[in-house]
């Protein structure tokens, strides 16, 4: 079972789905995506999840992200859930559930760890970028939900740092000053940050939030 590190080509597969068959690079497209792991159907932690991310579908969305959930149950028992998630999360399920029965899925991307469970996938998340490289890996243990404030931050400065030549410090949220990466020289930070910088450090430079008007 091959390990998947940051900055790694986001394997390929076929699977069937909620919403039928996907090939998840044709399905990503040119966008960013999210690939995120259940242990199972009917599970309470992750019908509080399922329900979240549906709510949260207008916020990926304005993001150009895609989000798509893995299970390692079949298509018919994600049908039945996803009718449970609906009614007790008072919300609609909006993006495919993968069924993964033969666990290819779940072990291309190393989401079972035997030592914390020899059957179920751990809470696995990947955020993938338009090049299908892997921008973020977090793993949680079957027992704690996932904060999607916390994925929709990281994705915030994913993006604003693919494209801007800074980095986010602690505690950063999109609209917050952001950090000069050390690469740039003072020489050139009037032309590439014309909004202004502070020197804290020489080796601490702050600027406004270039991507923001």
């Amino acid at each position: 079972m091959a390990t998947i590190r940051l900055g790694d080509l986001a394997p390929n597969f076929t699977a069937q789905s909620s919403e039928g068959q996907i090939n998840f690079h044709d399905w990503l497209g040119d966008g960013w995506g999210i690939l995120f792991s259940h242990p199972a159907d009917y599970t309470p932690v992750c019908t509080t999840e399922l329900g979240t991310v549906a709510k949260y579908k207008s916020e990926f969305d304005k993001r150009n992200v895609k989000v798509v959930a893995l299970s390692v149950d079949g298509v018919e028992s994600h049908k039945g859930w996803i009718k449970d998630i609906n009614e007790t999360q008072n919300t609609t399920v909006n993006f495919p559930i993968i069924a993964d029965e033969d666990r290819k899925v779940s072990e291309l991307y190393d989401m079972i760890h035997p030592n914390a469970d020899s059957k179920l996938t751990v809470r696995s998340v990947f955020v993938i970028d338009p090049d299908k490289k892997v921008k973020l890996i977090i793993t949680y243990p079957a027992s704690t939900g996932r904060n999607f404030d916390e994925l929709l931050r990281v994705i915030d400065s994913l993006q604003l740092t693919a494209y801007h030549k800074v980095a986010t410090p602690a505690n950063w949220n999109n609209g917050d000053d952001c950090v000069i990466v050390p690469a740039v020289a003072d020489k050139d930070i009037p032309e590439l940050f014309p909004k202004g910088h502070k020197v804290v450090k020489p080796y601490l430079r702050t600027t406004p939030q270039p991507n923001l008007d």
